[in-house]
């Protein structure tokens, strides 16, 4: 190929390569604006796509894509404000951290991390974008965290007094997998613009009276912060979803339709999807003896493992005393001026190799060295029984239960001063 044909060929590629880019160029467009940040075209096709990708593995019918847009603009939104805090604060999620998360993701399915990479790029996703949305959920979850966390207060009487109402409750320990749709009022609203809203809402009643499909409505319908879930709440007992709610569906059976009912928000409709119980906490704690040789420059890892073989040789043997040893060679401070001994413990917080070794054993067996995190540890099981732990089941689960009812309420107080503190555009489709 001669000169003149070189740089012709040369010359249409670049008039190519540029009007692919300018292509490129017009399809991403911004299509909101959040302060000083843009929303893209891009992210919100991406929300779009995987939401009908999900929709289409639980056969569920989906609204307009000018529904889907509208509500994936909501979510970017908000969004988008959290990482901007997240960036004022200074918040970074190191490899180290997002890694971590990916492999706790992996091994919940079963698998690695690179299974896990095989999953994501067989639905047609580009893993490297994957693992940086994640790290954008794990921040927006410390951004809201951080921010809530500080609003919340949880005094001692309200525990005791949310226990006592557990344990008296005959109903305490059902738990509720609600559906929700919220049929928003506009702040300020007139009373025509209440009445509309009424209207709808009892129309949407009525077409879920008619057996149409929850997921789908709440998708079409819905302004609360799971709609594009469907409304899909999740489990929760009467006690840890917002007291609205809880008066709302007491009693209520399974599959039933509640509302509309009203709140500051709007009018919620709620459907009880399933009703399960809860059983007593039993938890196995066990009683033993350990003692620790901490491998260091003067003493070797072989020689600490030496030493405690001797040991095991001479207890076993009956010519040494445990509870002895441990207090003139163990190198727990906690356990050796007691001989060793760990009063009754859950096992489960122990590290792992403690943990595993210990329930190897059969009453009052010695163990052969092993080693752990600490160093090298020989440890006697002395006992193990069954605990009840109900009580301080209920005791914990009462914490929990005021913190998940305030950190939810709070979170939707939070998020809605933060949008109108924003300046926010969105541009309407074209």
């Amino acid at each position: 190929m001669n000169f003149k044909k070189l740089l012709l060929v040369a010359l249409l590629g670049m008039s190519i390569n540029q009007h692919a880019f300018a292509e490129r160029v017009q399809i991403d467009k911004v299509v909101a604006t959040v302060n000083d940040g843009v929303i893209l075209q891009s992210e919100v096709d991406q929300i779009i796509q995987r939401v009908k990708e999900q929709a289409k593995q639980q056969n569920t019918e989906l609204p307009s894509d000018n529904t889907l847009r509208i509500q994936a603009l909501d979510r970017l939104v908000d969004q988008t404000l959290m990482l901007q805090l997240g960036e004022r604060m200074g918040m970074e999620i190191s490899d180290a951290q997002l890694d971590q998360t990916l492999a706790n993701i992996a091994q919940e399915q079963g698998g690695t991390i690179a299974d896990l990479r095989k999953t994501v790029e067989s639905s047609g996703e580009n893993f490297q974008e994957y693992r940086e949305q994640i790290r954008k959920e794990i921040t927006i979850g410390q951004v809201r965290r951080a921010n809530v966390d500080r609003r919340i207060y949880i005094s001692p009487r309200e525990i005791a007094n949310l226990q006592k109402i557990l344990s008296e409750q005959t109903g305490s320990a059902e738990e509720f997998d609600l559906g929700h749709i919220l049929v928003k009022i506009p702040s300020k609203a007139t009373p025509e613009e209440i009445e509309d809203a009424r209207t709808r809402a009892d129309k949407v009643i009525e077409f879920l009276n008619e057996g149409r499909e929850f997921k789908r409505i709440a998708i079409a319908s819905s302004s609360g912060p799971k709609a594009l879930e469907g409304g899909q709440l999740g489990w929760m007992s009467i006690n840890e979803m917002p007291s609205l709610f809880a008066e709302a569906i007491k009693g209520k059976k399974k599959d039933e339709i509640v509302g509309p009912v009203r709140s500051g928000a709007g009018f919620h409709i709620l459907k009880v999807q399933d009703i399960r119980g809860r059983q007593v906490v039993e938890t196995t704690e066990v009683r033993s003896r350990h003692i620790l040789i901490k491998p260091s420059i003067i003493l070797s890892e072989e020689k600490a493992k030496e030493m405690l073989t001797g040991f095991v040789a001479d207890l076993r043997a009956g010519k040494a005393d445990f509870a002895k040893l441990a207090k003139e060679h163990s190198e727990d401070p906690g356990s050796a001026l007691k001989g060793g001994e760990y009063d009754w413990t859950d096992p489960t917080t122990y590290v792992p190799a403690f943990r595993d070794t210990l329930l190897s054993l059969e009453k009052n067996e010695i163990s052969d060295p092993f080693r752990s995190s600490f160093g090298w540890h020989i440890v006697q099981l002395l006992d193990k029984r069954v605990a009840d732990k109900t009580e301080q089941a209920k005791l914990n689960r009462a914490h929990g239960l005021l913190y998940n009812r305030k950190f939810k309420e709070e979170a939707f107080k939070w998020q809605s001063e933060i949008r109108e503190q924003a300046h926010i555009d969105i541009f309407p489709a074209e």
